[in-house]
Formats: structure tokens, C-alpha cells, sequence
């Protein structure tokens, strides 16, 4: 359904009926509420709470931001890597806000608000800008953004800047599936058919490159929070894959260390995605966690 939420349109999902204790999911950059893997949601109901998912904006069926035009990814990351500023057409706060605003929409108070990857760092901001709102602070394969924190690998790194052999539609799944293969979990491998099926089927639901990049823009201009999650006093879960090549293991280590209290996970084998056996390891720690604050 669509909603009016920080004054522009967001496409959400809400799951599991009111009255329960509310669990917000922010996903990553370019990634649409779908890419939540429906055993994450059936098990987080099943378990009582009331699940909220969102596309962010610029992504999904939420508004896309067109008319602020397509930042020039090589000059931003020229700039991020020698320590200059980087503008973005929009904030990871921003993001936040609206993340705020389908809670403000939805007439939620308090939810524990769980994120991957960017979803990490906009629930961080979410957890910074919505004080005791925010029950507690779920991180996953994230960072904080910090300077000097090690990067994607650079093979990972190749083929994010890689271009798709063509610009048909089975061109553009060939070429995404390569790259969810890669940075997949090791340990836990997604089947060939099953990942390109998920990859067509997001596609064919909606595909924005330049709102990913405009997302892509705003993680690189998101350069204060790593000094500002020390003020955090919300209980923090900070979950990351030994064998994410994507965001090195590294950068879940600092976030739970500026982050008072935090509780770091490890999962070996664990890439940067969410597999069946990786669901499995995030709700064993995820459900003791928020049924621990709610208590």
C-alpha cells in the first residue's frame, strides 16, 4: 500500500495486525521490501510482533527523485576516497525521516527497527533521530561509515562498476545475478534458479540505476555518524558475515564498538545476502534480543 509519509509517497508493507510490538525493516542500497526473505517475516509474526516493511525512497514504488538528476559516481567516489566532502541530492537522514514517518503514518509510537546494509545505516539514523521511539537498534552486514574501515573486495569492487553486456531485460538479470553470486554466502548458497527467479521477478516489479545511485551518493556523504553513535543508549544487535566481501566483517566490529552496550554476532560463512541458513542464524538471535527489551 501506498502512504504519505515525510511528505512523499512510500510503498510499505505491514504484516501481522496491530496491537503487537512492532518490527521495522529497512533494506539496502538499490534493494526493494521484497528482497526480505519471507521466512524472516513469518517467523518474526509467528512470534507475535507486528512486521513493517518499506521501499526506500528512490526505489521499489516509492517516489523516485528524477528532477534531482544522476550524481557522477566517479567524481563522488574521487572525492570520498581523498577525505573531501561529498554532496548527495539527499540524506541518509532523510532517508530516516521517512523511515520515521511510515511509523508517524501508521500511528506506531515505538518499533525495534532492524536494517541491512544501508538499512543498517538508516536505522542507525533512525535509532539517532527517533530517541525512545526506537525500542532497540538491529544492524546487519552494515557499517558505520567511519573513514579507513576496509572496503569491498576488488573483485567486488570491479563488478559493481562493471556495465551489463546489453540493456535487455535478460541482460540485466545476467549481469545482477553475477554480482549477487558473488558476494553471496559461501556457506550458504543460494540455488542458480532461485536467485535469478528473485532478481527478474524485483526487476519486473521496478528498476531505478539511477535512484540506486543517488542512494549510492548519500552513503558516501553520511561522514559525521560514525563519531555520533556513541550517543546511543537504545539496546543494539549488530549481526555481520566473517565472509562478506562486500562490507568486510571490520565494519560490523567498529559499529559495535562506538555503540554502548552493542552485541556483535559473527556468523562465518555468512556473505552479504540472507539465504535460508543465514534467516535461520539472525532469528535465533534476533527474536531472544527483542523479546530481551520488551521485557
Amino acid at each position: 500500500m501506498k502512504i504519505r509519509a515525510n511528505g512523499i509517497d512510500i510503498e510499505v508493507e505491514d504484516t501481522g495486525g496491530e496491537g503487537r510490538p512492532v518490527v521495522l525493516l529497512i533494506m539496502g542500497l538499490g534493494m526493494q521490501l521484497i528482497a526480505w526473505p519471507q521466512p524472516l517475516i513469518d517467523g518474526l509474526v509467528e512470534a507475535g510482533y507486528r512486521v513493517v516493511r518499506l521501499d526506500n525512497r528512490d526505489i521499489g514504488l516509492s517516489q523516485r527523485f528524477d528532477a534531482l538528476g544522476r550524481p557522477n559516481l566517479l567524481w563522488l567516489g574521487m572525492k570520498y576516497r581523498m577525505g573531501f566532502t561529498v554532496t548527495s541530492p539527499y540524506s541518509l537522514s532523510d532517508m530516516a525521516a521517512d523511515a520515521l514517518g511510515v511509523l508517524d503514518a501508521l500511528h506506531i509510537r515505538k518499533a525495534h527497527v532492524v536494517g541491512v546494509s544501508m538499512g543498517g545505516m538508516i536505522a542507525q539514523r533512525v535509532a539517532l533521530a527517533g530517541g525512545d521511539r526506537v525500542l532497540s537498534l538491529t544492524s546487519i552486514m552494515s557499517s558505520s561509515g567511519a573513514r579507513g574501515l576496509p572496503q569491498a573486495s576488488p573483485s567486488v569492487t570491479r563488478a559493481l562498476l562493471s556495465r551489463p553486456a546489453g540493456t535487455d531485460r535478460a541482460a540485466l538479470v545476467d549481469h545482477t545475478v553475477k554480482l549477487f553470486t558473488l558476494i553471496g554466502s559461501p556457506a550458504f548458497p543460494t540455488p542458480p534458479g532461485e536467485l535469478r527467479e528473485r532478481i527478474a521477478a524485483a526487476m519486473a516489479r521496478s528498476y531505478n540505476p539511477a535512484g540506486f545511485l543517488r542512494q549510492l551518493a548519500a552513503i558516501m556523504a553520511d561522514s559525521a555518524r560514525a563519531r555520533q553513535l556513541a550517543q546511543l543508549r537504545c539496546p543494539t544487535l549488530v549481526v555481520h558475515g566473517k565472509a562478506d566481501p562486500l562490507v568486510p566483517f571490520a565494519n560490523g566490529e567498529d559499529t559495535a564498538r562506538r555503540i554502548a552496550g552493542a552485541k556483535l554476532v559473527a556468523v562465518e560463512g555468512m556473505g552479504h545476502d540472507l539465504p535460508p541458513g543465514v534467516v535461520q542464524r539472525l532469528l535465533a538471535e534476533l527474536l531472544p534480543f527483542v523479546r530481551e527489551v520488551a521485557a
